[in-house]
This record gives structure tokens, C-alpha cells and sequence, in this order.
């Protein structure tokens, strides 16, 4: 196919151009604005690639979008470009409204402009596909899981714009017509995830000798789903996906925060033990709750692993090892991040008032 990625600098949607390119048989074209956390290193391995383009555009401004759509003619758009940090919505929701809402809403009529110029086998194949997350779902209690018929009911200023996005989208394909699928998707983590995400916020402070803060008493539980496998997911929705549906993406892997974190010591402490001998557990602190912290996600990818055959492959523990062995060995990689605009500081105290 001919795609074209927006967000393709980020790290979920890094990993799905790695992906299609390394797949050999796909024109990828990727879209990104290389806001804070849109990295070119990320895409490193196809820079080269003459089957890869990439455009530094913002998804705002609809005249670049529409030179880029009559640029790469795409068979199908993966729309993954937000602001996603659930903290930063927190201390400043402008910028998710303008982004996740404003700028779904120009993809949304450049790419059905654009469709609408295609005629036969050309517009049968185009596909529009949205990828959101399970947080427009709220909260969930001790048990249960989100589906696909499950209530909206976000919590932050992120949620609630990706909640206004998906509802364009579906309104997109209802009112014109537009070829749009859905994904939302629990947890990621591996290669390349930005440093302000648990994840490898935890392992850069550790490996710095810093304090590990974990919110409130670490209990909110979270599903985890290696990027790589949601990469996997993404591909599948758009090839074998039935237009109008939503499909959700899980690893089908639980896991308190704090034990996560655990995880992530007990991994440091046999691939790069401290000096004093000490775990990096003794790092961990606990810190005040941020506002609107839900207790738990958890999904139910049924319909996605019944109707079209993808599941997840990677069990959490490996993947948590492997993730922290990528970055002992990508130090460069995060060091530049870390040396410029981002500093691994605490986000998201602003008061409720």
C-alpha cells in the first residue's frame, strides 16, 4: 500500500514506519510537526530508504496537508499524531484541543477531499484509520474490561480531546461517507518511547541515581501492550479491517504501576547493578496523586483477535527486559532528549481549580 503516517516521528507511530518499511512492499510517507517528543533518530534505520518520504508539517495547516496528500497519493492514512502526555494536558490543555481535535478535523476533510477525487478500485481501497486510546473510556474498578460497546467517559484534557476526536471520525464516515476504522489501544511501551512516559521515565532516573516517584501508592493498574505488537495491530486493522468499525488493541497484560517499577529495578539491578550494591528499588519514593488519575484500564481485544486474527506476542516481563536492555544501549539516543528542551521532571500539578 501507500501510506501515509502522521505522527510518524513519534513512537508508536515510529515503530509502524519501521515496520511497513522493513515489510518491503509499501510506500511510506510520513507527517510530522517534531514537536517535543517527534524524533528523526527515531526513523534512523530507513532514512535511506527509497520507499520512505518524510514531510515536517503540521496536521493543523490544511494548504501543506493538501499539498501532501496530492504529493503521496495514499491508499491509506494512519492517523496517529497527537499530543498524548495525560500530565502536560493537565498544565496545558490548549495545545491537545488545537492538536487532537483541530488538526483530526483537517485530516479528516483533506482526506475526504482527496477521496472523493478517487473513482473506482482507487476509492474502494482508500482507508482513513484513526488510532486512539482507552482512556476515552474513563475509569474502571477492581474488575471488568473497556469493549468496543463501552461508554465515553474521559477523565483529563487528553482523554476528553481524544474522546472528541474519535467522535469526528465516526461522524466523518456517517455524514460523508469517509472510508474511517478506529483502534484504541492500551499501554505502550518499548524502543524509542519519549522519557517523560513511565516507563522510560523510571529507567533514566534510575540509571541517574534519582528518586523513582510512583503516584499516590502505586496501585493503579494498567494494560500493557508492547509498541511493536500495536505496530503489528495497525497494519492488520487496515488491511483486513471492515470500514465504520473500531477495533480495540491489547496486550492482555495487567499490571500495577508499582510493580511495574519493581520490574524495571529487578531488570537494572541484573543488566546494570549499581555500584553500591544496593537495588534500584531503594530509589523508589511515593509521591501526591495527580488530578483525574484513573484507577485502572483494562481491555478486551476480542473482537480485533476473533474477526481478524492479530494477537499480541510479547508477555510483559520479556518485554520490560528487553525494553530496559534498548536503553542502556541507546544512552545517545535519550541523551539528546534529555540535554535539550525536556528535562525528567515531574508534570501535571496544576491545581483543580
Amino acid at each position: 500500500m501507500r501510506a501515509l503516517i502522521t505522527g510518524g516521528a513519534g513512537f508508536i507511530g515510529s515503530s509502524l514506519v519501521r515496520r511497513l518499511v522493513r515489510g518491503g512492499e509499501h510506500i511510506v510517507s510520513t507527517l510530522d510537526a517534531l514537536t517535543y517528543a517527534g524524533n528523526l533518530d527515531s526513523l534512523e534505520s530507513v532514512r535511506e530508504s527509497e520507499r520512505h518520504r518524510f514531510f515536517h508539517a503540521d496536521i493543523r495547516h490544511e494548504g501543506r496537508v493538501r499539498e501532501i496528500f496530492e504529493d503521496t497519493r495514499p491508499e491509506c492514512v494512519f492517523h496517529l499524531a497527537a499530543e498524548s502526555h495525560v500530565d502536560r494536558s493537565i498544565d496545558g490543555p490548549k495545545a491537545f484541543v488545537e492538536t487532537n481535535v483541530v488538526g483530526t478535523y483537517v485530516m479528516l476533510q483533506e482526506a475526504l477531499r482527496f477521496w472523493k477525487g478517487l473513482s473506482g478500485s482507487h476509492a474502494a481501497k482508500f482507508r482513513f484509520l484513526h488510532v486512539s486510546t482507552d482512556e476515552v473510556f474513563g475509569s474502571l474498578g477492581e474488575t471488568g474490561q473497556f469493549s468496543e460497546s463501552t461508554a465515553y467517559d474521559p477523565s483529563s484534557p487528553y482523554s476528553a480531546t481524544k474522546a472528541a476526536s474519535d467522535h469526528l471520525v465516526r461522524a466523518w464516515h456517517r455524514t460523508y461517507g469517509l472510508p474511517t476504522l478506529i483502534t484504541n489501544c492500551s499501554n505502550n511501551y518499548g524502543p524509542y518511547q519519549f522519557p517523560e512516559k513511565l516507563i522510560p521515565h523510571m529507567i533514566v532516573r534510575a540509571l541517574a541515581g534519582e528518586s523513582l516517584p510512583v503516584y499516590g501508592t502505586g496501585q493503579n493498574t494498567r494494560d500493557w501492550l508492547h509498541v511493536d505488537d500495536h505496530a503489528a495491530a495497525l497494519e492488520c486493522v487496515a488491511r483486513s479491517g471492515r470500514v465504520g468499525e473500531t477495533y480495540l488493541v491489547s496486550g492482555r497484560q495487567e499490571a500495577k504501576n508499582i510493580d511495574v517499577v519493581h520490574s524495571i529495578c529487578r531488570a537494572l539491578d541484573l543488566q546494570h547493578p549499581r555500584e553500591d550494591g544496593k537495588s534500584y528499588a531503594a530509589q523508589i519514593v511515593f509521591v501526591t496523586d495527580r488530578p483525574g488519575h484513573d484507577f485502572r484500564y483494562a481491555i478486551d481485544a476480542t473482537k480485533l483477535e476473533t474477526a481478524l486474527g492479530w494477537r499480541a506476542t510479547r508477555l510483559v516481563d520479556d518485554g520490560l527486559s528487553a525494553t530496559v536492555q534498548w536503553y542502556l544501549e541507546h544512552r545517545q539516543w535519550w541523551g539528546r532528549i534529555l540535554s535539550g528542551d525536556y528535562q525528567a521532571d515531574r508534570r501535571g500539578l496544576t491545581s483543580r481549580s
